[in-house]
């Protein structure tokens, strides 16, 4: 299960990153809209994904992009005090203001004797001011900072992967209110706001399971639940629980059954209300988190 776990998040990051590739090698299709020759209009893809009503914080990473000017192209991060320092002009006071309004200010600006019909381009390339949290059997669990369009598989792997004694199944637990500062754990959110992701899933390029994150989003990666099968079966012990796992699947995760195992009058430990339980139970019953299997020898 562990080599499993890692092999999936390497799939899942590098199909990731191949989707990243593509979109930025398309992002400078089109043809100039202003009458000037040589002067490249902004790639609509570009334009169609500017987050334009966002709200400028500090800690914002700014994109700036001014079309055949790369000298007053780059990225700038927005200081404490909501302003950040600009070639040529100097100290911009940005905090509060929406990135549409930022564009306008800066061609305003740089058109007041730098730069004729001046094209800006303002893309939001870090969101320090919104944040998501990464919590549970992770290597490291924190707070973090959107990026544009940040996925499920981006926050694993900004918190440095799940650790071996994580589940396979995390669950993604969304606020009420979207100012939320704190870690949510599972007990805190109705059903409604709270979705399971399966990473096998992922492996099997089920990327509609990729979830896009939104700002106060808690990532919780719980700790892999365990069952336990006794008697006999060749590798007797402790596995990882998955969600709908039979008795039959369980016998063959503990290698099958010996020369002298019987796949009948087989016996379920399970605690109920505190207490123990033992029952009868079918290859084709589900097994709960902490069950005990047994497994009998046959009478002849």
């Amino acid at each position: 299960m562990d080599s499993d776990m890692k092999k999936l998040l390497t799939s899942a990051c590098t199909v990731v990153a191949m989707l990243v590739a593509c979109i930025a090698a398309a992002q400078w299709p089109g043809a100039s809209s202003d009458p000037s020759p040589g002067k490249p209009a902004p790639p609509a893809q570009a334009i169609a994904n500017r987050p334009s009503d966002y709200v400028v914080g500090a800690q914002d990473v700014l994109k700036i992009t001014v079309f055949d000017e790369p000298t007053m192209s780059g990225s700038y991060r927005v200081d404490t005090d909501g302003s950040f320092q600009y070639p040529m002009l100097g100290r911009l006071p940005v905090g509060g203001m929406r990135i549409r309004e930022v564009e306008q200010m800066l061609k305003a600006r740089l058109e007041d004797g730098y730069i004729k019909r001046a094209q800006v381009a303002v893309d939001v390339e870090q969101f320090r001011s919104r944040s998501i949290f990464v919590v549970g059997e992770v290597r490291t669990p924190g707070k973090y900072a959107m990026t544009p369009q940040m996925s499920l598989i981006e926050a694993l792997a900004a918190a440095g992967s799940t650790t071996p004694a994580a589940s396979s199944e995390v669950m993604i637990l969304r606020p009420r209110d979207a100012g939320n500062t704190q870690a949510l754990t599972p007990e805190q959110v109705d059903q409604s706001n709270l979705t399971r992701v399966n990473l096998a899933d992922l492996q099997l390029g089920r990327l509609s399971q990729n979830v896009t994150l939104v700002e106060g989003d808690t990532i919780f990666v719980p700790k892999a639940e365990k069952f336990f099968i006794t008697g006999q079966v060749r590798s007797p012990g402790a596995y990882t629980y998955e969600r709908g796992l039979t008795v039959l699947q369980a016998i063959s995760l503990a290698g099958g059954l010996t020369e002298k195992g019987s796949s009948r009058r087989i016996k379920v430990i399970r605690a109920l209300k505190g207490k123990k339980t033992q029952q009868g139970v079918d290859l084709a019953d589900a097994i709960q988190p902490g069950d005990t299997l047994v497994i009998p020898q046959r009478l002849l």
